[in-house]
């Protein structure tokens, strides 16, 4: 049962059981194939000139024609599929960070009354996830700016966490490995490689 230990170290002692019963290219497998569908709709879209897509249901009615009835069912159930993913996970994330941050019960482990505020975060976000679909917001738009959003931001917090990882007085015994150093501080560094390309390109 989750605790109200800080995430870093909630989510690394449950990691580990978690990769001994899934197998460690569980993750990979999960994220191919969650990928895919979205990957292969949008060069099959761009190859043909559709690049003005403003709803999901109209990226896979333009695939019809292009790629067949397969396709067209391919997509839908990828989408669907990430939809129903992305509810806990983005809800979750949301409610994890801010009951850290005002020091509350958190944990999915727990009972509704041991960790109300949690919870409490969990549904407004969701809330709010479903209302968003009735607004005029184009949600194609609100996904591709949201991603760049993270892109940037996730340079800086990528150099908080990978300075807070190998400090003992913060991990403890959790305190990151030579090998996560070096391969945590490439993936940072790429990161802002690629976050520099991205402002270089809106320049030119």
């Amino acid at each position: 049962m989750l605790t109200t230990l800080p995430l870093a170290l909630q989510l690394r002692q449950h990691a580990r059981p978690l990769r001994l019963r899934g197998g460690r290219r569980t993750p990979l497998h999960f994220r191919f194939a969650s990928c895919t569908p979205s990957l292969t709709a949008v060069v099959t879209l761009h190859l043909h000139g559709i690049t003005d897509i403003q709803t999901s249901a109209q990226a896979a009615e333009a695939l019809r024609p292009l790629a067949g009835d397969f396709a067209f069912v391919l997509f839908t159930a990828g989408i669907v599929g990430t939809g129903l993913l992305a509810v806990p996970i983005l809800a979750g994330s949301a409610a994890y960070g801010i009951a850290e941050a005002f020091r509350w019960h958190i944990g999915l482990g727990l009972e509704l009354l041991h960790a109300r505020g949690f919870y409490t975060i969990v549904i407004i976000a969701t809330v709010l996830g479903v209302i968003l679909n009735f607004t005029p917001v184009d949600p194609v738009k609100a996904l591709f700016w949201s991603a760049v959003i993270n892109g940037v931001i996730s340079v800086p917090i990528m150099v908080v966490m990978m300075l807070m990882a190998v400090r003992v007085d913060i991990m403890g015994r959790f305190v990151i490995g030579r090998w996560l150093r070096i391969f945590g501080w490439l993936a940072t560094v790429s990161m802002a490689i690629v976050v520099l390309a991205l402002f270089a390109t809106w320049l030119d």
